[in-house]
């Protein structure tokens, strides 16, 4: 197991994956299966630089279906996830010592990469409808005043980790907007852009907006998957592929994982993928109503905890009293770990909890543990 295995009698509502009991291992199987029968030999050999043109022809496919915006195979690149995409990224458009703009609160591990990277993080405000188009014109300014420009901004407006907020479609124009206005590179990570769990999509996502102009959009299947297959794309211009492409390490190499890419391929054209994300969507929605319901029906008014439209995350702002240490103190004292605000930069006492990881009984169980704990702090 890659996971740290916890103690039966805890419960950790802290890291966002899919619990055994969502993941489609019979689907899978199958589609590995069908993709070394049907490629053969050929599944066995180095990748494509850019990755299997099956792959990429089938998710520009699907990417042309759901967005409404023409993909091709030339705007993707085969990546092992986001944060592996994130971190080849940084490679080719920043160095260390330049500054990233970042959404405050953002994804934690986004922050390691861009720190081991040596990046000046840049924090710009957010509010509950996401990245203040205001306050990211402001941080642009302020850092050439300084002399200096920003390498680009970082940003999750689908289903926001960790606060699981949906930025809409006004915002989203407004923020490319002052992006092409300052020539600013926008990395859009968009991957829980198909876990929406309310029956209605996402607004556009930034790159279909832009056409691939400013904007890099980062996708995984890890979310909606399986972590295991370490299978995910970058979307770009065709020029900004085409230089990812062209790295030492592709040219010796190949595209990572050419059998798991593959094996999506067929699930992608099965449609397979898409009976299974409808029943993940079912499920998802029945981990976040339980984990929100309960805790609602368990603490006090002056605990907001936000039911998402999508994702992976409920987003619970603690009264003023409450200190975040001392709610995440409680909470491991009723068996239950929970990922404290700050470690996403939150500037006020906040916590986010995962629903993805358990099963229903013992999402209720922690969300029951975690309301008693909290209705008694001092």
């Amino acid at each position: 197991m890659v996971q740290e295995i916890l103690s039966t009698d805890v419960c950790d509502l802290g890291p966002g994956y899919l619990h055994a009991c969502l993941l489609p291992e019979q689907e899978i199987q199958h589609a590995f299966s069908v993709a070394l029968s049907r490629y053969g030999p050929a599944a066995l050999t180095y990748g494509h630089n850019w990755g299997a043109l099956p792959y990429r022809s089938a998710l520009a496919r699907r990417l042309t279906q759901t967005t409404g915006v023409r993909h091709y195979p030339e705007n993707l690149v085969l990546t092992p996830g986001t944060s592996q995409a994130l971190d080849t990224l940084i490679s080719k458009v920043a160095r260390p010592g330049d500054t990233v703009l970042v959404e405050s609160p953002t994804y934690d591990l986004a922050l390691k990469i861009f720190r081991h990277r040596g990046l000046r993080i840049h924090a710009v405000e957010r509010d509950p409808h996401g990245l203040v188009p205001s306050a990211l014109e402001d941080a642009i300014e302020t850092i050439r005043a300084k002399g200096g420009t920003p390498a680009f901004c970082y940003l999750i407006p689908t289903f926001h980790n960790p606060t699981g907020a949906l930025t809409p479609p006004d915002r989203r124009t407004e923020i490319l907007t002052i992006a092409r206005r300052h020539t600013l590179l926008l990395v859009e990570d968009d991957a829980y852009a198909d876990l929406y769990l309310d029956g209605v999509p996402p607004p556009p996502s930034l790159a279909a907006l832009s056409g691939f102009r400013d904007v890099v959009q980062l996708g995984t299947f890890s979310k909606s998957v399986a972590p295991g297959l370490r299978l995910g794309w970058l979307a770009a211009s065709t020029e900004f592929c085409e230089g990812l492409a062209a790295r030492g390490v592709a040219i010796s190499g190949g595209s990572s994982n050419p059998i798991p890419s593959l094996a999506l391929t067929e699930m992608l054209r099965s449609g397979s993928y898409e009976h299974h994300l409808t029943t993940l969507r079912i499920q998802l929605a029945e981990h976040r109503d339980i984990l929100v319901d309960t805790l609602r029906k368990a603490l006090p008014e002056d605990f907001i905890v936000r039911r998402p439209g999508g994702g992976f995350f409920t987003w619970v702002t603690l009264p003023g009293d409450f200190r975040e240490r001392e709610a995440v103190a409680a909470a491991r004292n009723a068996g239950v770990i929970v990922a404290p605000g700050s470690r996403f930069g939150a500037a006020t006492p906040e916590i986010r909890l995962a629903f993805s990881a358990h099963s229903p009984d013992d999402i209720h169980k922690a969300a029951r543990s975690l309301g008693s704990a909290w209705q008694k702090r001092k």
